[in-house]
């Protein structure tokens, strides 16, 4: 199998993770089981190293793959172009109160 397919990870009860096979693919585990697939079924790795092939029809029925995870960028995170109070302040910046009005006070009630 080319290594080209990165792995996705899939969730049903479980989450697992799984490549689209490319290629036939035929492997031994390691409790001595046969292992067979054919290009468009999938390897699915449903703990670290425990590997099972699943027919393309059976697998695209049962599973529902999740997004990719997005890098997160905190907004208070410091960067080249503002400073922690900056980023602050932008975050705010919608929230503050009009320019003819004054906040109220801490405890002024």
């Amino acid at each position: 199998m080319k290594l080209e397919n990165p792995w996705t990870v899939y969730r049903t009860r479980f989450l697992v993770r799984a490549r689209q096979l490319t290629e036939p693919l035929f492997f031994i585990d390691a409790l001595g089981r046969e292992h067979s697939g054919l290009p468009g079924d999938y390897l699915v790795e449903s703990s670290p190293g425990f590997r099972r092939i699943t027919p393309r029809a059976i697998f695209e029925d049962i599973y529902v793959p999740l997004a990719p995870v997005q890098p997160y960028s905190h907004p208070l995170a410091r960067s080249a172009t503002h400073s922690p109070s900056s980023a602050l302040d932008d975050r705010w910046s919608d929230r503050a109160a009009p320019a003819d009005r004054t906040p109220a006070a801490v405890g002024s009630r």
